[in-house]
């Protein structure tokens, strides 16, 4: 079963790439994904905040139901806001997690021009995390 997982989680990834790879030589800027984007490791997470404005970082866990709670706002906070959602399973990045200090899950970084503007943890309601993306967008 987590070999299923491992290989949809790849599949979705390469997806999600090659599709930003297509759109991005028809746009001046980029746009933010209107899904969570799952970031493997440090370089993508890197890419990612440097590439964005406004980049709301999920850190979670599959085994987490607070986590899982919380997926469809997030999803919704990347369909409806200009911010671009990355997430980070903590399970499959233990040291990315560790750098930034993550002890608990769910915990939320949001970074604003590629620094670290605010940290989350625990659940968080849809208007909470709207009004912090507003706040540094």
């Amino acid at each position: 079963m987590t070999e299923e997982i491992e290989a949809i989680r790849r599949q979705k990834m390469e997806e999600l790439r090659n599709r930003d790879e297509a759109g991005a030589t028809d746009e001046v800027e980029p746009r933010s994904p209107s899904e969570p984007v799952p970031v493997d490791g440090k370089a993508e997470l890197n890419e990612t905040v440097s590439e964005r404005d406004v980049v709301l970082v999920d850190f979670y866990a599959d085994w987490c139901g607070p986590c899982q709670m919380l997926e469809p706002v997030v999803e919704s906070i990347a369909a409806e806001t200009d911010a671009t959602v990355a997430k980070v399973d903590v399970d499959a990045n233990q040291a990315l997690a560790a750098e930034y200090g993550v002890r608990g899950v769910p915990t939320l970084l949001l970074f604003a021009d590629g620094e670290p503007a605010e940290r989350l943890v625990g659940m968080q309601d849809e208007a909470r995390l709207r009004s912090v993306i507003e706040e540094h967008a």
